[in-house]
C-alpha cells in the first residue's frame, strides 16, 4: 500500500491550530508543535475554569448574604435554615443580588423567614 501524505489538509490544520493560538508567547504562537500543546493546555485550563468560576460566584454571593444578613441581626446559616423552614424557595444568586441592589426587600424576606 502506498504512502498517503497529509498535504493541503495537513497545512489547513497547522493553520487553525496556529491561528488558534496567535497571541501567545513565542515559540507557541510561531511552531506548530509547541502550537498544539499549547492548544491542547488552553482548552483545558478553559473547561476546568468554567467550574471554577461557578464555584467563585458562589462562596461571592454566600459573602454577601452573610454581610446583609449581619446588618439584618441574623448568619448566613440560620438565615438559609429559617428560608428552608419557611419553604421560601430562592436561590443563593438571587438573594446576594437584592441584598447590593435592594437592602429593603432583602431585610423584608429575613423578616418573613424568622417568622
Amino acid at each position: 500500500m502506498a504512502r498517503v501524505k497529509s498535504g493541503p489538509h495537513g497545512h489547513r490544520r497547522h493553520k487553525k491550530i496556529l491561528k488558534l493560538t496567535k497571541g501567545q508567547y513565542g515559540s507557541k504562537s510561531k511552531l506548530f508543535r509547541r502550537a498544539n500543546e499549547a492548544m491542547l493546555k488552553s482548552l483545558w485550563y478553559s473547561y476546568r475554569d468554567r467550574r471554577v468560576r461557578r464555584r467563585d460566584l458562589r462562596k461571592l454571593w454566600i459573602a454577601r448574604i452573610n454581610a446583609a444578613a449581619r446588618l439584618n441581626g441574623t448568619t448566613y446559616s440560620k438565615l438559609i435554615h429559617a428560608l428552608k423552614t419557611s419553604e421560601i424557595e430562592i436561590n443563593r444568586k438571587m438573594l446576594a443580588d437584592m441584598a447590593v441592589r435592594d437592602p429593603q426587600a432583602f431585610a423584608a424576606v429575613v423578616a418573613k423567614a424568622n417568622e
